[in-house]
């Protein structure tokens, strides 16, 4: 059924699920520009570890522009929150030029953060709640961040101390200031989501790991380590830079680099379908498609969109 109130189509999907490739076709096809939503493909000189697919944007001769891509250095602690804020700016200037944007990307919170609108906050550091939070205990911490998040989904924050003691100030910021979060636009998404028969993603990912590593990967790794990038900061950036960074360091052999590489990927694309199922859960409606096929793609905005 055809609804005029839509302004946004999101196209999500687990890693070399194709996404980015129809979603650059369909925008090619409605003269509209794409919005990245992918928490690595952000940092600059991060192309063939972050799966960027660059070429994927010139459709037939024609180049789509995407956002987000490209926006900050690899030193830069980029967020949830500062992709908000840049997704608002984005959303809010494709629509002023009578655009309708659409969403690409794998990283579910990004997106999310987006579909349900998150109210987040810009939150400055409380030194006077640091100290008084030193002395107390793992326990005493999660106790107090439990009581500000007693339907806490994600308890990440809560393994490490440095991380729970920023996520407790975040908590009590927020909660203290109710109501106080900007302005956002109104956004009425249509959502797309790309599932793979489980063989076909095992084929494909690891496919799509040979040639990254042949189109130069390991140098891509080892040029930004050489430009001042420590081997944490690039551990940090996930997984394909986590191991080529260790095999860079001797610490294991190619073989064994790429297949643990490639086993973690594939269990990188089931979190992915999982947090997806768990929007569904929370009250997202994602309309599944088999495959990336372009046709029933279009067919599908077409009946809902128009």
């Amino acid at each position: 059924m055809r609804q005029k109130g839509y302004n946004l189509i999101v196209i999500l999907g687990p890693t070399a699920s194709g996404k980015t490739r129809i979603a650059a076709r369909l925008a090619r096809d409605r003269c509209s520009e794409v919005i990245s939503a992918d928490s690595r493909q952000v940092y600059r000189g991060m192309d063939l570890g972050t799966g960027k697919d660059l070429d994927e944007f010139d459709v037939d001769g024609v180049t789509v522009p995407c956002h987000l891509i490209d926006i900050v250095d690899p030193g830069y602690e980029f967020n949830l929150f500062e992709y908000q804020q840049c997704f608002y700016r984005c959303f809010s200037r494709l629509r002023e030029r009578g655009i309708m944007p659409i969403m690409v990307g794998g990283t579910g919170l990004y997106v999310e953060s987006v579909v349900r609108g998150y109210v987040m906050l810009a939150v400055p550091e409380n030194q006077a709640l640091r100290e008084e939070l030193n002395e107390a205990g793992m326990d005493a911490l999660r106790e107090r961040f439990y009581r500000t998040n007693p339907n806490l989904h994600n308890t990440t924050d809560t393994e490490e101390r440095d991380r729970l003691v920023r996520a407790i100030e975040i908590a009590e910021y927020e909660e203290a200031r109710q109501g106080d979060g900007p302005e956002v636009p109104v956004i009425s998404p249509f959502v797309i989501g790309i599932r793979l028969d489980r063989s076909i993603q095992r084929e494909r990912i690891t496919r799509r790991l040979r040639e990254r590593l042949d189109a130069g990967m390991i140098d891509e790794v080892r040029t930004l380590n050489e430009r001042g990038v420590s081997w944490g900061r690039l551990d940090s950036f996930g997984l394909e830079y986590r191991y080529v960074g260790r095999y860079l360091q001797g610490e294991m052999d190619f073989d064994e680099m790429f297949g643990l590489l490639n086993t973690r990927i594939h269990q990188f694309a089931k979190r992915q379908m999982t947090w997806f199922r768990g929007m569904e859960r929370r009250g997202t409606v994602i309309h599944w498609i088999d495959g990336a096929d372009y046709e029933v793609l279009r067919t599908l905005v077409e009946g809902h969109v128009g």
